[in-house]
């Protein structure tokens, strides 16, 4: 038949749209592409004329078809998901004769017979392997599938290849892990012997391929009952699958048979059998493999032999395989390298990889970024920071400049952990940091974080401050958590000034802060003293929306307790029951606590009473207005709290008992709770008490630590126990407990006290041999040791050794040497220090001031009055050190010192009416005394302008004054107005007196044994005068 003659057979007999053997060229305008490829159903009504036809002198045609097929296939890839549609996808990508031959095979319908035969001659010139494979992979039917590859066999000038084999298992079910049927294969033995034995060996390979051995052996059996042997593929394929799958007994038994057949193995998978033996140890079987292979080693096979050694962590022999690769002139490569570096590597053998690193480098084989960021990852989980940052440089040499992976790998390693790393390696941090901002790479979020808080763990709180700055400048945008998490570093090292000013400029930023940024804010402002700020941030949290939590409630309770601003305290906690915010355990803890600080402790306990189930104690009903006793179990930050505040109030009897309290609820007491209890012991003087808790202490396995054994050394030497103090010394240090700068001062101290100054001298030089520096209290100590000696040139060359030592005396020591200078009459010196301690040091409030004197003794304190000036005075009582110098100075008769004194303690602070009276009265009597009235009548007026009243002795020390220098009427006038004052007010008069130089009025109160006095001692002169 013609060729158009099987054309119009064709036409008549597929059942398909006419479009797809148009007569019409396909060559028209675009426009008629994209209409022909339009369904029939789809005439786009409305949009598209029918009558339409594009003029010849249009512009479309200026376009090309390629210009718009992207548009064309998607246009027909939007179909509809139909099975023509999938037939004509899958005809699409073949060529037409094949879509002809397939279309002919399934129309005839003659079961490949002669009919279809004979339609197939006039593409037996244009069988290729790619028509071929187009016809299988269009024929769905395997019988028909099998057919046309039978024929297509048979054809001269055509051979069937490995695609084609594999086409046709496709066809015939192969891929879902199914069996030829045995009729297929019988059909294609008996036309041709051959093609089944090639074909069977294509599906053990296929089978090899797809990991599946064990059907890959059932072919192998399928394969030798037909009669064939498997081909050197084939055997090779089949060694392949069982190393792969780790059966090495097995691919040594297909080795041993495909050796019997003549076969040697490829290179590759020679290489990977031996890659298997050595990773199961077997390395002296793969050498007896390669031998017997007759393979020369070469590069490649050593490598893999090498891969398979690391992976059996046989690091020696690899580098003995790597020594036997040059011996033997074959030259290891940067795969080499690579794959033993890696193994090492994955094996956390770094040392060798330093070794390999030197040896590649050295040979010109460099190891790739990702293995330098995988190194500097392991050397840094490791704790080897310093080489590490060595490979940075390693990098640079070798063409691979460090970026954003592998300087946030090194800076986190440093500083990812919560413990704070070395200074050192925090320096090597610091260097990487810098040269990634010179390289213009710039920290994750998280190492941003984690360098600020390494940073204010070292103290450098301006560096930490400033890499937000440098990382904003990069195009760094920190977030909440950021600012958050550094603002939480500055706070807890002490640095509220850093973090007030980061959260302003977090919010200038427009970074909304989160509950979590404003809870650190107001606890550790509440923990520095600052209230009001605290609650002025509080304020604008909940003004702003930002719910408070149960921590952001309970740390501005606790503050404000602590303060002893209990109504603010308890209208706190109304607005946080109000809000629905409900109190946990750690909020009942801190009113335990905060009532304990506030000297409230009958408070405290009631509401540990309270949430031990008293409920008739109504005064702290506002605690418990929800009824939940699940979190209001004491636990043992409670009775640490309760126990410490009992302490203080020295109530260690109640404190006592909380300790077997505990053990009933069993709640194990903790080291806290002891040292406290033996503290409080001590502190009252019941050291029996202190053993018995001590004691216990050991039973239940906690050793005494410096702060047990200071306790009890401080009470040893107030009962003057000397003895014991050195067997307490020699057990703390048999415990490994060296003595910290407190035990050294409290031992300095009591050596002091009692009389031991050298002693306590020798101790203070031995703490400073063993590196225990003397701290101001320490210095302080010895100075009033030498002071109650008499030893004061000592004090004042004390002083001198501890400013030349760097430890700046404090008001306190001033006090202390003031003291002991006006006792033993250096007045110039006292002078001298007075003016000193205003020149260089004293606080100006007083939380500066009760800052200063903690860590000193409470006896001590007392000693020196200034205790009770602490509770008395607003401001810093310096009056004290002024009185003392006035008073002396005023005793040994140099009274213009004292009087210039006087005015300048009046000028520079405030001090109480009875400071005034009693410091006024006492320079009176001393200018009357020692005649100078004029100035002795200013200081009274001046005294009564500040509102004193003084006693009435005052006005007699002026009437005796007044007589001393002859000035009788004078003086017979100040007493007339005594008298008749003392007659017409008993109690208290206001009188206007007219002193020699000034009028000012004169209060007084009215003592009668000191008017009787006056009478006999200052009447009875002024009679005498008068009657003479």
């Amino acid at each position: 038949m013609c060729q158009r003659g099987f054309r119009i057979l064709l036409f008549n007999s597929i059942p398909i749209t006419s479009h797809f053997f148009a007569s019409k060229p396909l060559r028209n305008s675009t426009i008629s592409r994209f209409l022909c490829s339009s369904s029939s159903e789809d005439n786009l009504h409305g949009l598209v004329d029918p009558d339409f036809s594009v003029p010849e002198s249009s512009r479309v045609e200026s376009f090309l078809a390629e210009e718009f097929s992207f548009l064309r296939d998607s246009l027909l890839g939007a179909g509809s998901d139909t099975g023509d549609s999938v037939n004509e996808s899958a005809s699409g990508s073949c060529s037409n004769d094949a879509v002809l031959i397939s279309d002919g095979i399934r129309s005839i319908g003659d079961g490949f017979g002669h009919k279809t035969q004979k339609c197939l001659r006039q593409f037996r010139e244009k069988l290729n392997e790619a028509l071929v494979v187009d016809v299988l992979s269009l024929v769905k039917n395997p019988a028909m599938g099998v057919k046309f590859f039978i024929w297509a066999g048979r054809q001269i000038g055509y051979a069937h290849t490995g695609p084609v084999y594999h086409a046709l298992l496709q066809v015939l079910g192969c891929d879902d892990n199914g069996k030829i049927p045995e009729k297929f294969l019988r059909e294609i033995r008996d036309d041709d012997k051959e093609i089944l034995g090639k074909l069977l060996n294509v599906m053990i390979r296929r089978c090899c391929r797809n990991g599946q051995w064990n059907l890959a052996l059932e072919e192998l059996g399928r394969l030798k009952d037909f009669g064939y042997r498997p081909s050197r593929l084939t055997y090779n394929a089949l060694v392949r699958v069982f190393v792969e799958a780790d059966r090495l007994d097995t691919a040594n038994l297909v080795h041993r048979e495909m050796s019997g057949s003549g076969f040697k193995m490829d290179g590759y998978t020679l290489g990977c059998f031996v890659h298997s033996l050595c990773k199961a140890g077997r390395w002296r079987d793969a050498l007896a493999l390669i031998e017997k292979e007759e393979f020369k080693l070469d590069t490649v096979i050593y490598t893999q032999m090498i891969s398979g050694l690391c992976e059996a962590s046989l690091f020696e022999e690899a580098m003995d395989f790597l020594s036997r690769m040059r011996s033997s002139s074959c030259i290891p490569n940067v795969v080499t390298y690579r794959i033993l570096l890696c193994g090492c590597l994955r094996k956390r053998q770094l040392g060798r990889c330093k070794r390999i690193l030197s040896m590649m480098i050295t040979e010109g084989c460099y190891p790739s970024r990702r293995i330098f960021n995988s190194l500097v990852h392991a050397y840094c989980r490791s704790g080897d920071y310093s080489y590490a940052y060595k490979l940075l440089k390693k990098m640079a040499d070798c063409g691979c400049q460090p970026g954003y992976v592998v300087y946030n790998v090194l800076i986190g390693g440093i500083c990812g952990s919560e413990k704070l790393p070395s200074s050192d390696a925090l320096d090597l941090a610091e260097k990487a940091y810098g040269e990634m901002l010179d390289a213009g790479v710039i920290l994750n979020k998280v190492n941003v974080s984690n360098l600020a808080r390494c940073l204010c763990g070292a103290g450098k709180f301006d560096k930490a401050y400033g890499i937000i700055h440098e990382m904003m400048s990069k195009g760094f945008i920190p977030d909440t958590s950021t600012y958050s998490k550094v603002i939480g570093f500055l706070c807890n090292a002490s640095k509220v000034e850093k973090a007030f000013l980061l959260f302003g400029e977090m919010k200038s930023n427009h970074v909304v802060p989160d509950v979590f940024t404003y809870t650190v804010l107001i606890d550790n402002f509440c923990k520095a003293g600052l209230i009001e700020q605290a609650r002025k941030w509080f304020d604008e949290m909940v003004r702003d929306g930002c719910a408070p939590n149960v921590v952001t409630y309970t740390a501005l309770i606790h503050a404000y307790l602590k303060a002893r601003k209990i109504s603010s305290a308890n209208e706190l906690f109304e607005m946080m029951l109000s809000e629905g915010c409900i109190p946990n355990i750690v909020t009942y803890t801190a009113l335990i606590d905060g009532h304990c600080k506030a000297g409230q402790i009958e408070k405290a306990c009631q509401i540990y009473a309270r949430m031990r189930g008293n409920a008739d104690i109504p005064d702290v009903d506002m605690y418990f207005k929800i009824d939940d006793s699940n979190i209001r179990d004491p636990n043992i930050f409670t009775y640490g709290a309760l126990v410490d505040g009992l302490r203080k109030a020295h109530k260690v009897k109640e404190a006592r008992d909380l300790l077997d309290a505990m053990s009933v609820e069993d709640c194990e007491p903790n080291h806290i709770v002891y040292d406290a209890l033996i503290d409080g012991f001590c502190k009252v003087g019941k050291l029996d008490e202190a053993q018995m808790v001590f004691t216990k202490m050991l039973e239940r396995g906690y050793s005494p630590n410096v702060y047990t054994y200071s306790s009890l050394i401080d009470r040893l030497f107030k009962d003057k126990r000397l003895d014991l103090v050195l067997k307490v010394l020699s057990r703390m240090l048999e415990n490994s407990c060296a003595p910290n700068v407190i035990i050294y001062t409290e031992m300095i101290d009591g050596l002091c006290k009692v009389g031991k100054t050298d002693e306590a001298y020798k101790l203070m030089s031995m703490m400073e041999e063993k590196g225990c520096h003397p701290n101001v209290v320490t210095y302080t100590a010895m100075i009033d040791g030498y002071g109650k000696a008499g030893k004061v040139d000592k004090c004042l060359e004390l002083k001198r050794q501890m400013g030349a030592k760097g430890c700046a005396p404090n008001f306190v020591t001033y006090r202390v040497l003031i003291n002991h200078c006006c006792g033993a009459g250096l007045l110039d010196d006292a002078y001298q220090l007075l003016d000193e301690m205003k020149q260089t040091y004293w606080p100006k409030h007083m939380a500066g001031y009760r800052k200063v004197i903690e860590g000193f003794n409470r006896e001590f304190v007392i000693s020196l009055g200034l205790l009770g000036e602490i509770a008395e005075n607003v401001t810093v009582p310096i009056i004290p050190a002024y009185r003392i110098l006035i008073d002396s100075f005023r005793k040994a008769g140099r009274l213009e010192l004292a009087l210039e004194l006087h005015e300048e303690m009046c000028s520079c602070t405030s001090y109480s009416l009875n400071d005034k009276k009693n410091l006024c009265s006492s320079l009176i009597e001393s200018l009357s005394l020692a005649g100078k009235v004029d100035k002795a009548f200013e200081l009274y007026g001046d005294m009564i302008k500040r509102g004193g009243i003084p006693e009435l002795s005052i006005l007699f020390y002026l009437v005796k004054g007044l007589i001393r220098i002859n000035r009788w009427e004078e003086a017979l006038h100040l007493s007339d107005c005594i008298c008749q004052m003392q007659n017409a007010h008993p109690c208290l008069t206001f009188w206007v007196v007219q002193g020699p130089t000034i009028a000012f009025p004169l209060p007084i109160s009215r003592p009668s044994t000191t008017f009787a006095w006056f009478l006999c001692t200052v009447f009875c002169p002024l009679l005498d005068w008068c009657f003479k």
